[in-house]
């Protein structure tokens, strides 16, 4: 039992040496992105139902560094700003979706094609679905208030950004959010993610997932249906695809739950149905679920002409890890974690 355990700790130790200096450069870029861009830019762009709307709404939640709970009280302040409802919709799917910490920690876990379609395919989705809101019928659900704290103890949404504050303070709060309420949200589910990683190292001979469940449709449904009921953020979902990976899983249901996992959970979903309405939440779930599947597809057959093997380049990643970097990275992102869940209690 005990070598089990100091197995299982040990292969989670390595995974969190290889994605922690990502994690840090993901934070503070993505507190640099929150000191530059006013929340005041994000709402100006979104109101209407035109296609350009919707496009805008969709770039501008792939880098933002919010978890599937987190954007929903965004989206609501925004609807409420006079953001259409496929403006809406694209920015609630390409925010949880990916986020410059999750492309940041996808290329330390995973490998560069990866990295580059994760947020390619969120955009693609995002886009989807809000046109296809659009061309829904005119009338809106009553006003409701949305409660922020659905699955998150806290509301995840950044704090005020008003336009032409100086960089000189913007720099410092932004930094200050990344650090604090960001790392927060995210990072007791990032450990938890890890911590999972390491379990699955341990548990799930090599080869099980591919032997098993092979790498054509079965394991993306398998992928689909554990990921839409799932809450876990795009940070956490990349340490436990990284792991699935070694053990055989294909990079296209890979693709399938870092797509699924963070933007559909059972307590969004029914945030997103009081808030947008019904028929909004059907078609949120319905693209994210049909694109997630035909790119899982579409990505293993990239993989097969590339010729690349993505379990080899994560087993080269881990076996790389453990250096003085690495490691003095990792205790200084387990000090940070626990310092602002402390600084919360």
């Amino acid at each position: 039992m005990i070598d089990a355990i100091t197995q299982i700790l040990y292969a989670a130790w390595q995974v969190l040496c290889t994605s922690a200096p990502y994690v840090i450069f993901g934070l503070l870029m993505a507190g640099l992105l929150k000191a530059i861009i006013p929340d005041s830019f994000v709402s100006r762009h979104l109101g209407g139902k035109s296609a350009k709307a919707v496009i805008k709404a969709s770039l501008l939640g792939v880098p933002l560094p919010l978890c599937s709970c987190g954007v929903v009280p965004v989206a609501a302040s925004l609807k409420e700003q006079g953001a259409g409802p496929g403006p809406t919709t694209a920015f609630l799917i390409s925010t949880p979706e990916t986020g410059v910490d999750s492309i940041a920690i996808t290329y330390a876990l995973l490998d560069p094609v990866m990295t580059i379609i994760r947020p390619l395919a969120a955009l693609i989705t995002a886009i989807s679905a809000g046109l296809l809101v659009n061309l829904l019928p005119k009338k809106s659900p009553e006003p409701t208030s949305v409660p922020t704290g659905t699955c998150c103890e806290t509301t995840c949404q950044p704090p005020p950004n008003a336009p032409g504050t100086p960089l000189r303070r913007a720099i410092p709060d932004g930094i200050s959010y990344a650090f604090g309420q960001l790392l927060r949200d995210i990072g007791p589910y990032l450990l938890a993610g890890i911590a999972i990683a390491g379990l699955i190292t341990w548990l799930i001979p090599d080869g099980f997932v591919e032997q098993h469940l092979g790498s054509g449709i079965t394991s993306m449904l398998i992928m689909l249906a554990a990921g839409i009921p799932l809450y876990v953020c795009a940070s956490a979902s990349t340490p436990i695809v990284a792991a699935l990976a070694l053990k055989g899983l294909s990079p296209g249901a890979a693709l399938v739950f870092l797509m699924v996992g963070p933007a559909t959970n059972a307590a969004t979903i029914t945030v997103i149905a009081r808030l947008l309405g019904k028929p909004v939440a059907v078609v949120y779930v319905t693209v994210i679920a049909i694109c997630a599947l035909v790119m899982g597809m579409g990505i293993n057959a990239l993989y097969e002409w590339l010729a690349i093997d993505i379990s080899s380049w994560t087993a080269g990643i881990q076996h790389n890890s453990g250096g003085v970097f690495e490691t003095l990275a990792a205790i200084a992102l387990l000090t940070l974690i626990a310092r602002s869940v402390i600084k919360k209690s």
